[in-house]
């Protein structure tokens, strides 16, 4: 099915695109697309070595790609906070910013380095700490901020009672509020910077369904072998059948974050059945991301969590 869907991504030359989880899955496909079309891409990694060896892939099949790698832990709040120090200090504004990574499901509750739950604190907090720090570049890029969403956004909500995820663990309702609540702040930020004049838009893109690592073997999350639910969705990957692939799943945030007709405001995602695979295309919004209150709460709350206090 999908592996002959494509979109075109129009000329990028003389853009700056920052894009996180670039060395992994799907990441490394939007920067590999981005770089084509002509944009400097800084890929935030926290393994160098890793993210040097993905740069070289890039390079293989982009001969001029115009690749920086930079040091980022979006499990550490000052590691964001470094990596913008260091962005800020190269003076260049940022006109593409794709809050791509994330992780899922480590099998048992495990805390960041600031003591929040892994999933809420690299997944959410981590990116709305990233944004904070590259602010005022963002601004001055009239950024477009894309921020990938997940199709168990779909239903449920976040629970303020336990923030924390403790009473007791249950891996994807943490890994759903993390996802809810990012949405529900991307949707806030084209809010607030329409109202107060930022020149930022952002939307919201979600994969669907495809085999990349978010459900592989993850030793350092404590995930010793392959689940049964990515072994099922590579079996059907292979085939063509209902899911997706890395590089088709990539494409929602690259027509989302290059798009001359998306918007701010916007979701954007697979279009087949179910939304786990096919064409990007524009949808409504999840139920759960819909809610400009809940927004409201989440954008506050963040803010305070992540120690950022944004322009008013």
């Amino acid at each position: 099915m999908a592996r002959t869907i494509d979109i075109d991504i129009p000329p990028l030359t003389g853009r700056r695109a920052v894009v996180t989880g670039a060395s992994d899955g799907m990441g490394t496909v939007i920067a590999a697309r981005l770089a084509q079309a002509g944009a400097e891409v800084v890929m935030p990694v926290r393994d160098r070595a890793k993210g040097a060896a993905v740069a070289d892939r890039i390079r293989s099949t982009v001969p001029d790609a115009r690749l920086v790698l930079r040091d980022l832990d979006l499990a550490s709040l000052d590691s964001v906070a470094a990596f913008g120090e260091g962005m800020r200090a190269d003076g260049q504004p940022v006109q593409i910013l794709i809050n791509n990574a994330g992780l899922m499901t480590p099998p048992e509750r495990r805390t960041t380095v600031d003591g929040f739950e892994l999933q809420w604190g690299t997944n959410h907090l981590g990116h709305v700490a990233l944004v904070g720090a590259l602010f005022p570049l963002l601004q001055e890029g009239r950024a477009r901020v894309t921020s990938q969403v997940s199709v168990v956004a779909r239903s449920g909500a976040i629970d303020w009672d336990d923030l924390g995820a403790e009473r007791p663990y249950r891996a994807q309702a943490a890994y759903r509020s993390s996802k809810i609540a990012l949405g529900l702040f991307g949707l806030e930020l084209d809010r607030r910077s329409a109202a107060a004049g930022w020149g930022i838009s952002s939307n919201l893109a979600h994969p669907g369904v495809a085999p990349t690592n978010l459900l592989a073997a993850q030793p350092g999350y404590g995930r010793a072998a392959d689940t049964g639910a990515v072994r099922m969705i590579r079996w059907l990957s292979a085939r063509g059948l209902l899911v997706g692939t890395p590089e088709t799943a990539a494409l929602p945030a690259l027509l989302a974050a290059t798009g001359p007709d998306a918007e701010g405001g916007r979701m954007y995602g697979p279009s087949g059945p179910g939304h786990l695979g096919g064409a990007p295309a524009e949808q409504t919004p999840y139920p759960p991301l819909r809610d400009a209150a809940e927004a409201a709460r989440v954008w506050e709350v963040s803010e305070q969590q992540a120690g950022i206090s944004l322009p008013v």
